[in-house]
C-alpha cells in the first residue's frame, strides 16, 4: 500500500540503537485468530531484520496474562512496547510503570483508553472499515436500484474494543438512510452497540444469537443480509443460517459481511457463502510500527497522518492510518493472490 511505503520513506535509514539489539516488546491479545497470528510473525521477522531483539507473547484473550507480560517487559528492559490489548481501558497501572522507566508505548490496531501514556496509534482507517462494509451490503441488495424492503440484522464487535466502535458507527453511516426509509428493516429491533455487541469477537457466541433471531423473528421470514465486522463471528452466522437452510435449494444465502480476510473466509467467499471481508494488510501495519519504532530509537518524531481521532479519554494519540480494501468474490484473485498475501494453493485453488 502507498500509505505504508510512505511511512518508511523518512525511517530509511538503520537506527543507531539497532545494532545494539535493543528489545522491543510486542504484546498481542491471543492466537485463536490468525490475524494476529500473522500480525505477530509480521512484526517480528521486520524487527528483526532491522536488528532488534523481539520480545512476542501471546495472552490467550487473558486480561491479568497480558499485563503480566507486558510488565515482565519493562522488567525484561524494554525500549518500545508494541500493545495490541485485549481490552483497551485495562492496561493505565502497568503503562504507568512503563512511562516511569522511559519505555515508549505505541498501540497496534486497537486503541489503548484513560491512559496518558500511549505515545502513538497504529491501525486502519476503521471507521472506513465499517463504511465499506455497509457499502458492500447495499451492493449486495440493489438497494440503490431501489429494491426492497428487505430484512437485515446487525453485529457488532467486542464492547472492549474500542475499534469495535468505528466499525459499527462507519457501517451505519450507510445503513441507516435505508433503514429510516424502511427499506432495510430489522425485524428483531436490535441495534446500538449495546444491543448487538459480541464479548470477545466470540464466534460462537454470534451462532448463539444469530440462532435466537431466527428462531424468534424468521420463522416465516426471510433474512436478505447481516451485517458482520469481522470474519470469525461471520463464520459462525452462517453456520447457524446453513443450519435453518440457507443455502440449500431456493434460499439463497444473505449477504453477509466480514473482515480480516481470513482463509476459511475467502474460501467462503469464493464458493458463494460470504458476500464480502474487509483487507488489512498486516505487513503494512508492522511496516509502519516499526517506523514508528526506529523513530523513537533515534529520539526523533515518527511519521502520523491523522492527530484528531482518536482520543482516549486522555490524550488524542497521534496516530497513523492505513487504508483498508473490500474483497468479493469479484476481486479476490487480484487483491489477494496477485498482492502476494495468500497463494492459489492456500485458498484451495
Amino acid at each position: 500500500m502507498a500509505l505504508g511505503a510512505m511511512a518508511l520513506s523518512s525511517t530509511a535509514l538503520t537506527p543507531a540503537y539497532a545494532a545494539k539489539g535493543d528489545l522491543i516488546g510486542v504484546a498481542m491479545p491471543t492466537k485463536s485468530s490468525a490475524r494476529w497470528i500473522d500480525d505477530g510473525n509480521n512484526m517480528v521477522k521486520q524487527l528483526q531484520d532491522k536488528g532488534y531483539k523481539v520480545d512476542l507473547q501471546y495472552a490467550d484473550d487473558d486480561i491479568p496474562n497480558q499485563l503480566a507480560q507486558i510488565e515482565n517487559m519493562v522488567t525484561k528492559g524494554a525500549k518500545v512496547l508494541v500493545v495490541a490489548s485485549i481490552d483497551g481501558t485495562t492496561l493505565t497501572d502497568v503503562l504507568q510503570k512503563a512511562h516511569d522507566a522511559g519505555v515508549k508505548v505505541i498501540a497496534y490496531d486497537r486503541l489503548i483508553r484513560n491512559s496518558p501514556n500511549v505515545d502513538y496509534y497504529a491501525t486502519f482507517d476503521n471507521f472506513k472499515v465499517g463504511v465499506l462494509q455497509g457499502q458492500s451490503l447495499v451492493d449486495a441488495l440493489d438497494l440503490k436500484d431501489g429494491k426492497g424492503p428487505l430484512n437485515i440484522e446487525l453485529f457488532g464487535g467486542s464492547p472492549d474494543d474500542n475499534n469495535a466502535y468505528f466499525f459499527y458507527d462507519g457501517a451505519m453511516s450507510v445503513l441507516n438512510p435505508y433503514i429510516n426509509s424502511k427499506k432495510l428493516v430489522i425485524q428483531s429491533g436490535q441495534q446500538g452497540m449495546k444491543q448487538v455487541s459480541t464479548l470477545r469477537w466470540d464466534a460462537a457466541v454470534a451462532q448463539a444469537r444469530m440462532d435466537n433471531l431466527l428462531s424468534a423473528y424468521y420463522t416465516n421470514k426471510k433474512v436478505d443480509a447481516v451485517l458482520s465486522p469481522y470474519d470469525g463471528l461471520s463464520i459462525g452466522i452462517l453456520s447457524s443460517l446453513k443450519g435453518v437452510g440457507y443455502g440449500s435449494g431456493d434460499m439463497k444465502y444473505p449477504a453477509v459481511s466480514g473482515q480480516d480476510c481470513e482463509v476459511q473466509s475467502v474460501k467462503s467467499i469464493i464458493a458463494g457463502e460470504q458476500y464480502s471481508s474487509i483487507y488489512k494488510d498486516t505487513r503494512e501495519l508492522a511496516k509502519v510500527v516499526v517506523s514508528m519504532v526506529d523513530a523513537l530509537e533515534n529520539g526523533s518524531k515518527p511519521e502520523i497522518n491523522d492527530s484528531k481521532t482518536y482520543d482516549n479519554g486522555k490524550k488524542v494519540v497521534p496516530s497513523y492510518l492505513l487504508n483498508p480494501v473490500l474483497v468479493t468474490k469479484a476481486n479476490w484473485k487480484q487483491v489477494l493472490v496477485d498482492g502476494g498475501y495468500y497463494t492459489l494453493k492456500q485458498l484451495g485453488q
